[in-house]
């Protein structure tokens, strides 16, 4: 998988199986509702339209399904015929997996994607995870062909007119993201420390004409920046925070992406045990997630104002290294008593978040982190755990998960009654709760709002995705398309406008939510 080229084309063209292997992929449904005209192309000799029909009849998903049409050169699947309110219409995480195992080898291959336009976006970037790109096995090393994997899709229900470039190229760019954070995330911390992130961070804003503006090292301690610098000190790679930034004209509100980028977290001297540690070159899947989701979203255009803010660390042990009982006065003025070293991604978020509003302005902050193994029992593997201060943003990112794939359920927000978790006789708040019994997710976002303040005027979310990350010992790319959704009607792109949530007043339709809620859902 790491050496394969993904294209999305409005026609793959046509081709007999046996020369290009080819998936066809949708829900039953959708399926039957394809002419033969539209596919005979790419099966026939090897397939007829008796054998096509015959295959859809044979199917019978529960939830999938598989049927071969010829040898392994041709196969069909079918996805869920229904899903609950809380996954997505398109059955993104059933797309990347039917992909993995049903799509038949080859160097030149082609998936067919059956579905109505909505599911366009969710299972362009489904099909995307499932060809990650990091790889160190020397078998890829010494391979140097590229494999070709070109994506057509068959749009079917009420607008069933074909992708056009502009679309094409959203997808395109989507997936391009979703891939560049998989890779990093997966890449260990010797070929991705702080400073190979940084180098990331160069390379996309040479590609979109931006020069990121970096605090490093000791000049974030004399800035005030307490919480990296305190995490990041021990490690032989310094830390940093790293800003690009999108300004067009006529902008009229200003947004900033903070993400948690522990390129490796040993967990300090409140150190992790040996069956702990290894994975943990995944706690900078926060910031790897909004680096893929800005490079794709400023390419498709955006209105306002963006700030990409990348808090950047090792959390190491060494001379140097924070001691628990340390306290660390973070960029928000506030001190932190330090009584647990493995609670470091909340310390780089609260600087972070603090640059975004003092800094930066930003009436929109959202932070996205690998932040607690909680959020796992919480929401799962595949939903991200999100806090917010606003009841209407909580609501469109779980709409937003759901048209984009990234699925996202609520934590609970409630400061009055869990903070007092972090109270410290000897400084304004400890790092880590007193309880671990206590809605451990919500506390640990808590954390990072309160050097905000629980009564700041603007918009913040918090969006923990240590589980959704990855899925087994791949990274998925997690946190992409939830960005591009949940923001995209800032977007100059039509199909962002689309999946996003929110309306031009940062509205959300209670019909359309209601729509939405109905929409294949299990009865």
């Amino acid at each position: 998988m790491a050496n394969v080229v993904l294209e999305f084309k409005a026609s793959a063209g046509d081709s007999e199986p046996q020369n290009r292997p080819v998936l066809i992929l949708g829900q039953q449904t959708n399926l039957q509702q394809v002419n033969w005209s539209q596919i005979k192309g790419k099966l026939q000799p090897g397939v007829s339209k008796e054998v096509w029909q015959a295959a859809l009849s044979a199917l019978n998903p529960n939830p999938t399904d598989t049927c071969p049409l010829y040898l392994n050169h041709a196969a069909v699947a079918a996805l869920p015929s229904r899903v609950s309110r809380h996954n997505s219409p398109s059955s993104a995480h059933f797309i990347s997996r039917l992909v993995r195992t049903c799509l038949p080898g080859g160097n030149n291959r082609c998936i067919l994607m059956v579905c109505e336009r909505s599911d366009v976006f969710a299972s362009s970037c489904a099909i995307a995870r499932a060809f990650p790109i990091f790889s160190r096995r020397s078998a890829s090393s010494r391979r140097a062909e590229k494999k070709q994997v070109t994506v057509e899709f068959v749009i079917v229900g009420q607008d069933s007119s074909p992708l056009d470039l502009t679309e094409l190229e959203c997808l395109s760019n989507a997936a391009d993201g979703v891939r560049l954070a998989a890779r990093i995330v997966d890449t260990p911390c010797n070929e991705m420390n702080t400073d190979h992130f940084l180098d990331e961070i160069k390379a996309v804003g040479t590609e979109l004409g931006i020069t990121p503006v970096i605090i490093r090292g000791e000049e974030l301690k004399q800035r005030g920046f307490g919480g990296i610098y305190g995490v990041g000190k021990a490690a032989v790679n310094p830390p940093a925070l790293a800003v690009l930034s999108h300004t067009p004209d006529g902008a009229t509100q200003t947004i900033a992406w903070v993400g948690k980028g522990i390129v490796y977290d040993t967990g300090g001297l409140s150190i992790k045990g040996k069956t702990t540690m290894p994975g943990m070159k995944r706690d900078c899947g926060g910031a790897a997630a909004i680096l893929g989701a800005f490079k794709a979203t400023i390419k498709q255009g955006f209105k306002d104002n963006l700030h990409a803010v990348f808090c950047l660390a090792e959390n190491a042990v060494g001379p140097t290294a924070t001691r628990p009982d340390d306290i660390h006065t973070l960029y928000s003025g506030k001190t932190v008593e330090i009584n647990n070293t493995d609670a470091e991604g909340r310390l780089v978020l609260s600087d972070g978040v603090v640059y975004a509003n003092k800094d930066l302005s930003a009436d929109i902050i959202l932070d996205m982190a690998t932040l607690t193994g909680a959020q796992g029992i919480s929401t799962g593997k595949y939903h991200a755990a999100v806090m917010t201060n606003s009841e209407q943003w909580e609501a469109a990112c779980v709409r937003a998960g759901r048209s984009s794939g990234d699925l996202a359920h609520p934590l609970v927000y409630c400061p009055e009654l869990h903070f007092s978790e972090f109270t410290s006789a000897v400084a304004d708040m400890k790092n880590s709760v007193a309880d671990r019994e206590n809605a451990q997710s919500s506390c640990a976002g808590l954390f990072i709002g309160s050097h905000l303040g629980f009564d700041w005027p603007g918009v913040w979310v918090h969006v923990d995705i240590a589980s959704p990350v990855h899925a087994g010992e791949r990274a998925t790319g997690f946190g992409v398309a939830l960005l591009m959704a949940l923001f995209g009607q800032a977007s100059d792109d039509a199909m962002l406008n689309h999946v996003s949530p929110l309306g031009a007043a940062g509205a959300i339709s209670g019909d359309q939510m209601e729509r939405d809620c109905k929409r294949r859902r299990l009865v």
